[in-house]
């Protein structure tokens, strides 16, 4: 998997790998109806029986961007095996990042709620999803993510950028695809358009990804950006989501 370029890196960059789960995001057609408990990008929530709805700081229904049903995806260490995820946003204040609610729910019971009669369309136009997705996941292995602060891999003493610039057009393309952190997916690198936010708060350089949502033809957020879930390793293995934390930058 290494490239050619690369293989003199190999040592170093086997240390640097990690397991993620791509997500193949697909918009729903008017044919199609996933269920409560499925994953999904926007869409019906699942939840139980006498479990409020999320509202924002205003009192007005969020809206549901992310459900990752974890049954469904390929298992990678220390994320569960089962349980629903979920990223609420604020319909209309969303941009500053807080006013967002993060909930997993530890198992999906056929117990849960059917009817959400608020949810009008009106709460949907400033969606940085545009329309409900199914997700499909593929589990692969990444070795590098150019603007996560965990990759600090030095190239013959040059960092990333200034050992592109010793490449052809074309090594260098395929040194960028080796090391792309783009896209949807759960666990690996992260990518930003700015930069990683965990190297300037001390107190959350630990944490690691836990979901990433990317513009692609149906979802953008601000001008070509792109979202992240973080959270402390210690919290993914307790299940513990009340720590994990909502970013996006755009171009």
């Amino acid at each position: 998997m290494i490239p050619i370029i690369l293989k003199e890196l190999s040592t170093e960059l086997e240390k640097l790998k990690l397991e993620s789960v791509k997500i193949n995001a697909i918009p729903v057609n008017t044919e199609e109806s996933l269920t409560i408990i499925q994953s999904k990008f926007l869409g019906i929530p699942y939840l139980p029986l006498q479990y409020e709805y999320p509202k924002d700081k205003n009192g007005k229904p969020m809206i549901l961007i992310a459900q990752i049903n974890f049954e469904e995806i390929p298992h990678i260490e220390n994320y569960p095996e089962s349980g629903i995820l979920q990223l609420f946003i604020s319909s209309t204040d969303w941009y500053d990042m807080d006013d967002y609610k993060i909930i997993y729910h530890d198992e999906a019971t056929n117990e849960h709620q059917t009817k959400f009669p608020f949810l009008m369309e009106d709460l949907y136009e400033d969606s940085p999803v545009y329309c409900e997705h199914k997700l499909e996941f593929i589990k692969t292995t990444e070795f590098g993510g150019t603007e996560d602060h965990r990759f600090n891999l030095r190239f013959n003493n040059m960092d990333f950028y200034e050992f592109c610039e010793t490449l052809t057009q074309d090594e260098c393309k395929t040194v960028e695809n080796f090391l792309d952190a783009t896209g949807h997916k759960i666990g690996g690198y992260a990518y930003f358009t700015q930069s990683d936010p965990r190297d300037y708060e001390k107190k959350v350089r630990e944490d690691i990804l836990l979901l990433q949502i990317d513009t692609d033809e149906q979802i953008m957020f601000g001008d070509s950006g792109i979202a992240n879930l973080f959270i402390h390793p210690d919290d993914l293995k307790n299940k513990n989501f009340d720590k994990a934390w909502f970013n996006w930058d755009c171009c």
